[in-house]
């Protein structure tokens, strides 16, 4: 794998975490009582961007360190995987 391609999947990965982790730990306006006039009661309440990015690169580093055990020392490929689930039921002949 190339360091263009790890560097692809890492930020596919990155996004992909970030919208997962998103919602964990935030609280609404309305969780913390004062909603401010001409906002969303949903809106987040003390937004904090350091700590979601911090959070969603340790979790998409340790993603993606689990994805180059699989496929570059393991071996496996993306189609060995999908094989390997218990549904596959190979097309064709």
């Amino acid at each position: 794998m190339g360091i263009g391609t790890a560097f692809a999947i890492y930020f596919i990965i990155w996004w992909v975490v970030l919208f997962t982790v998103l919602p964990f730990w935030a609280r609404s306006q309305a969780d913390e009582g004062e909603v401010i006039l001409g906002t969303t009661h949903s809106a987040p309440a003390n937004f904090r961007f350091a700590p979601i990015f911090w959070r969603t690169t340790l979790i998409s580093a340790i993603v993606f360190g689990v994805y180059v055990l699989v496929t570059v020392v393991g071996g496996f490929t993306l189609d060995d995987l999908i094989a390997m689930s218990p549904d596959f039921k190979p097309s064709g002949n």
